[in-house]
């Protein structure tokens, strides 16, 4: 019972990585539209930048999350998956500045702030980094470390359940043996019982 409740809650969060995922990967091209977005400003407008610090990382998680989320085998995989998307949200930025020092090639844009927002532009500016990089990549780490300690403790309650069952059943063995080995032998329990209690009255 305990090891299903493990199962369905890492599966609860295989879910959720997967919507997060789905977030990472799509915010940048759908922000415009309600101008929460970096630049370009443009809806669905590719770029290096959208591809390497959203998509990759967006789909690491989508992908690690499925696979917690419907397989047993590569759960623990799809954990270390998603948390390689999770920390390359939260890291992605400065190493690629380290990388390639003043190449725009590959560059997350500016975030944009549009007229009549109800934040000032450095709260609006917070929020745009927290929701694309930072924080979301602090949240995908939080859940794929959360279902690997899942998965971990989920299998060894099904190891020691298991072991618990060979050790019954080993012990099932033994005592069918020992019947069978009194029945071939002829040794009869009640004829010995009796034979021994007539020779103490005796």
């Amino acid at each position: 019972m305990a090891s299903a409740s493990l199962a369905y809650r890492g599966r609860l969060i295989g879910v959720l990585l997967m919507l997060l995922g789905l977030w990472g990967a799509l915010v940048p091209f759908a922000g415009p539209y309600f101008g929460f977005a970096f630049t370009p400003d443009k809806a669905w407008a590719y770029t290096s930048g959208r591809l390497w610090f959203s998509v990759v990382p967006g789909a690491a998680a989508f992908i690690g999350g499925l696979l917690i989320s419907t397989t047993d085998r590569a759960a623990v995989p799809g954990a270390f998956l998603a948390v390689l998307g999770g920390g390359w949200y939260v890291v992605g930025l400065p190493v690629i500045a380290l990388a390639f020092p003043g190449s725009h090639s590959i560059s997350p844009g500016s975030p944009i702030y549009q007229v009549g927002s109800p934040f000032r532009p450095a709260i609006m500016t917070f929020l745009e980094k927290m929701s694309f990089f930072y924080g979301l990549g602090v949240v995908v780490l939080f859940f794929a470390a959360l279902a690997l300690g899942e998965i971990i403790v989920a299998r060894m309650a099904a190891l020691r359940y298991h072991d618990r069952l060979n050790a019954v059943m080993d012990r099932q063995d033994e005592f069918r043996r020992q019947d069978e080995y009194r029945r071939t032998d002829g040794y009869d329990t009640t004829a010995y019982n009796t034979t021994a209690y007539n020779t103490r009255a005796s």
